[in-house]
């Protein structure tokens, strides 16, 4: 335990607590209870609750004055203030991680871990002797012992995640509150994670995780609590059977990370059309580091690909390079149709739209959806001028597409994870886009949100778009798709197909 730390760990309970955000109620009168030594998934739509009920749990959220509100935390018997609390507390998402690239933060790893136990976003004095001990003890609980001199930035996905991880872990917390944890990451990181929870779980360890896959539980959870439009839907303690099938056993992930068999819906896709890109003998570096090398590759108007790999294979660097935002190393060539050598990278990216997790942190300007979509037509993130009256007229197009007109005067703060993402997808299409680059465009969707938006994209594909799509879940494909490119080893390989269902 860490110093000053008895023995008795920390319980919590709520009692008739609501939270007001964005004039609604995120929350209304939740009463719950949860003791130490508990492991919780918690579930529900989008838009649900579930962050902010971690948030409230955490201290970082205050519930709304009703006059009926308490929040209690106790250690053992004995009653404790929030501040004592949050120390035994540690909020693991992706949260963090997307502020430190919205920020440009760049910690070493070490230097992060050391800031999370001095409850700071950065490091603001050196850490101790006892502390870089604890630091140590939690990079190799995670398997990340040699990369604590490494920038954080520079580290791939899975490791970000992996370091946040030992992060909150080197805090020694009696909760860990596990906002979808594992999203985006490939089977090899997903069962890392499953050792290092398997040996905090040996250890007492307590959880509340949120999910929408069931597949992204962690093992040993015993229990679930569900959230329906802000309220309490159901809290149920699992064992025996119930608990089983919540926990089949500990069997390892299976998560797919390969193209499986053609799917029927892209059995005969239709013939090439006119080329729209081409890639000749590409090499591509990120921070001095290679990424893909000898890449050669084409698309064509009609065509839709899938894109699969590893995290670390460079998913989201391919995607960069179609966009604009990266260039392959000198004797590398890109051709785009209708943009000879010496057009501008902006006109190019008015005809593409590129929607990724990381497009989505960093839409924390204040600003109205409508206004949202309209800078699709910019290029921006935010409106670099003033919209004109053809820019409103395809914002609203698209927004009605896309059934956000009931949020369009809303800000990105106030939609749930699922509005926001659909949103932006809407922002990318509203200049006219002939090919959309999706990163993981369904990550963070319940089922419900997930099947829609898959349904929405369908349409779209046949008539008009050519799409672009990373994933690691196959599952989250369209139906449609006629190609499939597997990255790894910094090497690209076409695929004969996958699952689209």
């Amino acid at each position: 335990m860490g110093p000053g730390r008895t023995t008795a760990r920390l319980s919590m309970s709520l009692r008739t607590v609501s939270v007001r955000r964005g004039g609604k109620w995120a929350l209304r009168d939740v009463t719950l209870r949860l003791d130490a030594g508990e492991r919780w998934v918690l579930v529900g739509d989008n838009g649900a609750g579930k962050t902010q009920l971690l948030k409230l749990l955490a201290g970082d959220v205050w519930p709304t004055p009703t006059g009926r509100e308490q929040r209690i935390y106790r250690i053992g018997r004995r009653e404790v203030d929030v501040i004592e609390a949050k120390a035994r507390i540690a909020y693991v998402g992706a949260e963090l991680q997307d502020k430190y690239t919205r920020y440009g933060w760049d910690l070493k790893v070490r230097d992060m871990i050391a800031a999370g136990l001095h409850g700071t976003d950065l490091l603001l004095w050196p850490a101790t002797a006892e502390e870089r001990g604890q630091i140590a003890a939690a990079l190799r609980s995670c398997g990340l012992g040699r990369l604590a001199a490494r920038d954080f930035s520079s580290l791939s996905y899975g490791q970000k995640r992996l370091a946040l991880l030992a992060r909150a872990l080197a805090q020694e917390p009696d909760w860990l509150l596990l906002d979808e944890f594992y999203n985006g990451l490939d089977t090899a990181y997903r069962r890392r994670i499953d050792r290092v929870l398997d040996a905090a779980r040996a250890a007492g360890q307590s959880w509340i995780a949120v999910t929408h896959r069931a597949g992204d539980v962690p093992r040993g959870t015993r229990g679930i609590i569900e959230l329906h439009q802000g309220r309490l839907l159901a809290v149920k303690a699992l064992r025996g059977a119930a608990a089983a099938r919540l926990d089949p056993g500990g069997a390892p992930r299976t998560t797919p990370t390969r193209p499986g068999p053609l799917a029927a819906a892209a059995a005969h896709p239709p013939p090439d059309g006119p080329l729209l890109l081409r890639i000749d003998r590409a090499d591509l570096y990120v921070n001095y580091r290679p990424v893909l090398l000898g890449l050669n590759w084409e698309l064509r108007k009609g065509q839709h690909w899938a894109v699969f790999g590893a995290n670390g294979s460079g998913k989201t660097s391919f995607l960069k390079l179609l966009y604009g935002d990266l260039s392959p190393a000198l004797g590398g060539r890109i051709e785009r149709k209708d943009s000879p050598a010496g057009t501008p990278i902006s006109l190019w990216k008015r005809q593409v739209g590129y929607v990724s997790p990381e497009l989505q942190a960093d839409y924390t300007v204040d600003i109205r959806i409508r206004d949202l979509v309209a800078s699709g037509r910019q290029a921006s993130i935010g409106l670099a001028e003033a919209p004109t009256a053809q820019d409103r007229k395809a914002a609203a197009r698209w927004l009605r597409y896309f059934r956000l007109m009931s949020v369009a005067g809303r800000r990105p703060r106030d939609l749930s994870y699922g509005q926001l993402r659909r949103a932006l997808i809407a922002r990318a299409l509203s200049a006219r886009a002939r090919i959309l680059l999706l990163d993981e465009p369904l990550t963070g969707l319940d089922p419900r949100q997930r099947t829609a938006m898959k349904r929405l994209l369908e349409p779209l594909m046949r008539k008009q778009l050519t799409v672009v799509i990373a994933v690691h879940h196959t599952e989250d494909l369209p139906r449609g798709m006629t190609h499939g490119l597997r990255l790894h080893k910094r090497r690209a390989y076409p695929t004969d197909g996958y699952f689209a269902t």
